[in-house]
């Protein structure tokens, strides 16, 4: 239920106020780990990380000042596929702070870096790969590109996504 406020919320109120960034920048937003996200363990369960990952990811979209363009063109996003790597937990009633980047794209996929920080460090490290998608088809890359208005060079891909880039295509060779 918490989830649905924070959505409420951030679409109603924290997306209407947000700073503006470029294309390439990234994104912050801060959240503190309820109760209701915690686990057993007394640390933030896994499946949280997903869902404040999807707040941060369309709060980016709205620091960029394209949430509602998109939304008016009918474009959602589809995630592809996740890479986690856990480093430290966040304890209940701790607060915490999700940077969100997009790190670059290629002729299929954008791929987008979330980080999990607080004042004790870095606690989770998050690769996305994603497309966006309209009336059942996948938006093409320029096509994205060109309606934001990007017309810098492709910024390289970091080798940790290269790497994950070909892990998957791994992936999908030997379940053929």
């Amino acid at each position: 239920m918490n989830l649905y406020f924070r959505l409420f919320w951030l679409l109603v109120w924290r997306s209407r106020r947000c700073n503006a960034i470029n294309f390439l920048d990234t994104s912050r937003i801060s959240y503190r780990a309820l109760p209701s996200d915690c686990d057993i363990n007394f640390h933030l369960t896994n499946s949280r990380y997903s869902a404040f990952m999807d707040l941060a990811r369309t709060y980016m979209l709205a620091e960029m000042g394209l949430l509602s363009r998109f939304i008016k063109l009918g474009w959602m996003p589809i995630v592809n596929a996740v890479e986690f790597t856990y480093i430290r937990d966040i304890k209940p009633l701790a607060k915490f702070e999700i940077e969100t980047k997009l790190v670059g794209w290629d002729e299929k996929y954008f791929y987008i870096e979330q980080r999990f920080v607080s004042d004790k460090g870095l606690h989770c490290i998050v690769h996305v790969r994603g497309v966006f998608v309209c009336k059942g088809k996948q938006v093409p890359i320029a096509l994205m590109l060109k309606e934001v208005g990007f017309e810098q060079n492709t910024p390289e891909l970091p080798d940790e996504v290269l790497k994950w880039k070909d892990f998957l295509q791994l992936k999908k060779q030997n379940n053929r």
